[in-house]
């Protein structure tokens, strides 16, 4: 290759190159050497302007195409004459790795440094040097590269941060939490399973050490501080070995309930439960289980967050989980979902379906059997929903007894096979609850193209008033047929009104 071919390629590589002339630096070195330096390390760290010194020594010769649109310049001149706008700040700290790789006699040399473009913009750089051949003794052509990694080191700052940010969350959040591995029960839960046991309640009475022993293999990772305090623990060493004293009479009942949730795949729950802390003295606390994402199929880590409702001391964190979701049904309530479709209409995913659901029969089932049973018909819709609703799904209660299902990119067909899982866990659902059973009037929409959210909303409300309107009608005839019976106990009559409408 003759030197015309190889002034081509250096000038059109894909990497920002540089020929600089380190002869001055070589002759500082002399000096310094006479001197009676050694560890040139030592010597650069205990005063960064000798490191400057050997910058000032430096003379770039040559930098091609790539350097100069990486660092914004016009020209070479241009650039030469703006250097200390590129090396500055920490860059003096930087350099004393190449500085000491030339100084022990290494012709190579590589590193992270951080420059800055003309412009101000700072770029995070992987520094690569080489002696040129012939050049060892004099050290008068180098060969420098500098290839952006702006990118990839943002993309490292970014998840450092975020782990951070995550970790100072756990540690320091002013609820206790636990992050613990469940797969060892779940494996015991599959186990049962196999035997073909379908009442886990009934199996569970007959054999109560199932539970302990459920009990027995749950593995305790780590706690955070407000753990500590909250049971007046020491140190988290002093916590586990005592938690047969924290978690004691009650907790075995407790615990069961716990198990007959997952048992239903239900992997986010909460119930209030009686702790003890290491001073004897009782911890109400409101326990919050979730098996944290990605690891749904073999409950290796969960979560446990405990509030201390004894002084509402804890109260910070469970007011942010009030803030997007309905605590009685478990599900994200008219906030999230106003908020959530807003943000729907702004992103360009679609198609999207909507299903808008009313539960039939609340009015009635308060007005006749008081609030409490109204409550306990929420809760297990939203167990119904819950279990059938999943990332990127998003399920809400959105008034008093109505419920929505929001599915960004769900098509015709997901969304019927969506409204075909929610109708088969209702029937499940009402095989333990046969003397109230849960009936609900269902809308489907699916977008159209370039038709707003909130207009969808309206298709799948227009559909679910058309099933209501079956049902009440359904209904009317029911109530006009046993009326027009003498046979009929009057009971029996208001135990057919509340019977879903007939599919």
């Amino acid at each position: 290759m003759d030197n015309n071919s190889g002034a081509d390629v250096f000038d059109l590589a894909p990497i920002a190159m540089w020929i600089e002339d380190f002869s001055g630096v070589a002759a500082q070195f002399d000096v310094w050497r006479r001197e009676g330096v050694t560890d040139i390390r030592r010597f650069l760290r205990a005063d960064l302007s000798r490191v400057a010194l050997c910058a000032s020594k430096i003379r770039v010769l040559e930098v091609n195409r790539k350097t100069l649109e990486l660092f914004e310049a016009e020209s070479q001149a241009h650039l030469v004459a703006n250097i200390d706008r590129v090396f500055r700040d920490d860059m003096l700290e930087s350099h004393i790795n190449e500085l000491s790789a030339l100084f022990d006699g290494h012709k190579e040399f590589f590193g992270s440094a951080v420059n800055y473009t003309l412009s101000g913009r700072r770029l995070d750089i992987q520094l690569r040097g080489a002696v040129l051949p012939g050049h060892e003794q004099t050290l008068d052509r180098l060969l420098l590269t500098t290839e952006d990694v702006t990118e990839r080191e943002d993309a490292r700052r970014r998840e450092l941060s975020n782990r951070q940010y995550a970790e100072g969350i756990f540690e320091h959040s002013p609820v206790s939490l636990w992050v613990e591995d469940f797969s060892r029960i779940r494996t015991m839960l599959e186990d049962v399973r196999a035997q073909g046991i379908v009442d886990f309640r009934v199996f569970t009475d007959v054999h109560p050490e199932f539970v302990r022993q459920c009990m027995s293999e749950i593995r305790v990772i780590t706690v955070n501080q407000s753990t500590l305090d909250l049971f007046c623990a020491p140190d988290r060493q002093t916590l586990l070995q005592r938690l047969g004293d924290i978690f004691r009479d009650e907790m075995e009942k407790h615990f069961r309930e716990q198990l007959v949730e997952l048992w239903n795949n239900n992997l986010f729950h909460q119930r209030e439960v009686v702790n003890y802390a290491l001073d004897g003295s009782e911890r109400y606390v409101l326990m919050q289980f979730s098996v944290l994402p990605g690891h749904e199929d073999d409950w290796s880590l969960v979560q446990v967050a405990l509030t201390d409702i004894t002084a509402r001391k804890k109260a910070e964190a469970y007011l942010e989980y009030l803030g997007k979701h309905d605590v009685l049904t478990k599900l994200h309530n008219r906030a999230f979902y106003v908020d959530e479709m807003n943000r729907m209409e702004r992103k360009p995913l679609r198609p999207v379906s909507i299903l808008v659901i009313d539960l039939n029969g609340l009015k009635d089932t308060n007005d006749t059997l008081g609030h409490d049973a109204g409550d306990a018909l929420l809760r297990r819709i939203g167990e119904v929903l819950n279990g059938a609703v999943t990332r990127p799904n998003h399920a809400a209660r959105i008034g008093g007894d109505e419920f929505a299902i929001l599915m960004p990119g769900a098509d015709r067909a997901a969304a019927a096979a969506m409204a075909d899982t929610i109708q088969e866990l209702l029937k499940i659902n009402n095989q333990f609850y046969s003397n109230a059973p849960l009936s609900i009037a269902l809308g489907i929409a699916t977008s159209e193209q370039g038709e707003k959210i909130e207009a969808v909303v309206r298709r799948a409300d227009a559909a679910m008033y058309q099933q209501k309107r079956q049902f009440h009608s359904a209904r009317q005839r029911r109530l006009a047929e046993e009326m027009g019976s003498d046979d009929h106990h009057p009971g029996e009559q208001i135990a057919a009104l509340r019977q879903p409408a007939a599919e």
